[in-house]
């Protein structure tokens, strides 16, 4: 592909990466890849696979061929994103004699990744210090929506309701397992909720009732993280989740959703494998996320509903996100109780499902995020990064070898 300037904007959809959420990322992304406007998009879909490979090719946009994944790879290119004055590409790792080294040309990076290493700052990180434009956000808001004790924390000093919690550290506990099970039983009652500290999707995530199921607990979080925090379950529960599309800039707010679980925990069964066989995309694709069971909308009091909207659009902007997140809230009935659980900075197939409930289809969604993306770009080129000195001008190294 050359680097002929069209009137379509060429969209790199990464998806994929080395997490335990790898999969789910493949269906968001495929579930998006299908409802771009190809009037105004070019969309080279990406696929990172587990060990942080970008392959693009002919299968990559195929849900089919992800039965398969070894033979995917061998019908498709291995790429890298680099960059080139003010154009961005992808180049082939593998040159071949008499072909273009360029695999793609790319405008924008619109990721579709879920979990650790990908969510969680690291890749935006990465994009950020190449300079192309990218979807969603950045590397702060990203890290915090992934880190649910620092978001916690963040959330908590603005006012926003969080349940308190104890955050174990993998060494610290095996070293004096006793004394960090005590301390959780004087801040808490059973039963509570042990999660890992940056994963989602529900994995590693369960409740205990007593001493012994506390330990299996922790036992079976650290097995995915190295952070692990304990907090009270809220009882008379009711899940009630609210999608915000923007920035800090100006926000709006989807309707409300209830999700249904066949257990105490919504769990990853629960969203992506328990599903209705109706469930799909408006293009008729698996609907991934959006099988999940659910009032829609959530049969809540409109107060409640005005508060929940207004607390996802608040912690949306104390993190400074921008594109479109999904915020889980935790609401005890009896005692009517409402706290914030976390924010989803990429949610499961990007909440489309709340958005078209909302009058907003699944195209205008993309195209939202997309112009997000941009205008963040374009803001970003008014700041100044460099500062003018003469420091290097004659600079020696004097006495001793380094020292300054």
């Amino acid at each position: 592909m050359n680097n002929t300037k069209t009137s379509k904007i060429r969209v790199g959809l990464l998806f994929g990466g080395k997490t335990t959420e790898h999969e789910i990322s493949v269906i968001s992304a495929l579930q998006a890849y299908a409802e771009f406007d190809r009037q105004k998009y070019e969309v080279v879909p990406i696929y990172m696979s587990k060990d942080g490979i970008w392959y693009v090719g002919r299968d990559v946009g195929n849900i089919e061929k992800y039965s398969d994944i070894p033979t995917l790879l061998k019908n498709s290119e291995q790429v890298t994103l680099k960059a080139n004055a003010d154009s961005f590409y992808l180049e082939k790792n593998q040159k071949k004699l008499f072909s273009s080294p360029i695999a793609a040309y790319v405008d924008i990076i619109f990721p579709v990744v879920h979990g650790t290493n990908v969510e969680d700052g690291a890749l935006q990180g990465y994009l950020k210090s190449i300079g192309i434009p990218f979807c969603g956000c950045d590397v702060t808001s990203s890290a915090l929506g992934m880190d649910k004790a620092a978001q916690k924390s963040v959330l908590k000093d603005t006012g926003l309701p969080v349940l308190d919690c104890t955050l174990l550290y993998r060494r610290d506990y095996y070293t004096n397992t006793e004394a960090c099970i005590k301390l959780i039983e004087e801040k808490s009652v059973f039963p509570v909720i042990v999660k890992p500290v940056n994963l989602g999707s529900s994995i590693g995530i369960s409740k205990a009732k007593d001493t012994e199921s506390l330990k299996k607990s922790i036992d079976n979080a650290f097995s995915y993280t190295d952070k692990v925090l304990v907090e009270r379950a809220v009882e008379n529960l009711k899940e009630i989740n609210c999608s915000v599309l923007g920035d800090v800039d100006s926000r709006k707010t989807s309707v409300c959703e209830e999700p249904c679980g066949n257990d105490e925990i919504l769990s990853f069964a629960d969203k992506y494998l328990s599903s209705s066989k109706t469930s799909k995309t408006p293009s008729g694709k698996n609907a991934g996320m959006a099988n999940l069971q659910r009032k829609l909308p959530a049969d809540i009091p409109q107060e409640l509903e005005k508060s929940v909207r207004e607390y996802a659009s608040a912690a949306f902007k104390v993190l400074g996100c921008c594109g479109v997140s999904r915020i889980d809230f935790l609401h005890d009935t009896v005692s009517g109780e409402l706290y914030i659980n976390e924010i989803n900075t990429i949610p499961g197939s990007l909440s489309f499902y709340l958005w078209k409930a909302s009058g907003i289809e699944f195209p205008q969604l993309l195209d939202e995020i997309i112009e997000l993306g941009f205008k963040r770009e374009r803001q970003s080129k008014q700041l100044n990064f460099s500062f003018e000195t003469d420091i290097l001008k004659g600079f020696k190294f004097g006495g001793s070898k380094g020292k300054l």
